[in-house]
């Protein structure tokens, strides 16, 4: 049964146990450590950390949406997203902290108090996909997982619940194949039916392991654990 197979409590569930796994990496750094480089590419875990919390915020706008039927869009222009988490990351780590537990806590409200009709409500990502107001479930999910890992302080895809590894996955190889990327390449994961992302092509590329370690590679987050078959190592870009 897939992520968005399961019934909402258990995807909140899972949505509440990624924020608690982030929560758990974010607590056991301290303040100087903040300053440290993420594992994305320039950004330092306070950029991380003021993303994740704005990004509690924009799912908050997409539950208003939901539940009075006014358009409230994830964020107000194209570079408000990047303003917020460079203006975040400057910051007090006290600020950067509070940032991240309020915004939390204030997006979990909103998913429990919104009417049961509401969560079929459409509303619009800041990619510019229509979705049911569910979906802001599998979107934060997603953010808090992966960036759990980003910290850089012992996160560890292994550590996922094995749906949101599966869900992951399908997703890369759904955006691979939408952008036409990754022709060639197939992901043999143990104990999983092999996926080729260009089926009338012809295999060159092959990727052997767990779901953990597999998942982690396409992600773009290293190879460690993956057996590679053919030419090539690095995986499409995903977003």
């Amino acid at each position: 049964m897939s992520f968005h197979e399961l019934p909402l409590g258990e995807r909140l569930l899972i949505v509440r146990r990624g924020t608690s796994y982030f929560a758990q990496r974010l607590s056991e750094l301290t303040d100087a450590e903040l300053d440290k480089p993420s594992l994305l590419s320039g950004w330092t875990r306070r950029h991380l950390v003021a993303h994740i919390g704005y990004n509690a915020a924009a799912l908050c706008r997409l539950m208003d949406w939901a539940a009075s039927g006014i358009e409230t869009p994830m964020y107000e222009s194209t570079d408000q997203r990047g303003r917020e988490i460079e203006e975040g990351a400057t910051l007090s780590p006290a600020a950067i902290r509070n940032l991240f537990d309020h915004n939390v806590a204030r997006l979990d409200e909103k998913w429990r108090n919104l009417p049961v009709s509401a969560w079929e409500a459409e509303v619009r990502t800041a990619q510019g996909r229509t979705v049911p107001a569910s979906e802001t479930v599998w979107m934060r999910t997603r953010e808090v997982w992966i960036h759990a890992v980003d910290l850089g302080n012992g996160g560890r895809f292994g550590d996922f619940p094995e749906v949101v590894n599966e869900g992951l996955l399908s997703d890369m190889v759904g955006m691979w194949r939408k952008k036409g990327e990754g022709s060639g390449l197939a992901l043999s994961v143990e104990g999983h039916k092999q996926v080729e992302v260009a089926s009338d092509v012809a295999v060159t590329t092959t990727i052997h392991g767990s779901l953990p370690v597999v998942t982690r590679w396409a992600a773009g987050r290293g190879g460690v654990g993956v057996s590679i078959s053919g030419a090539g190592g690095e995986p499409p870009r995903w977003l």
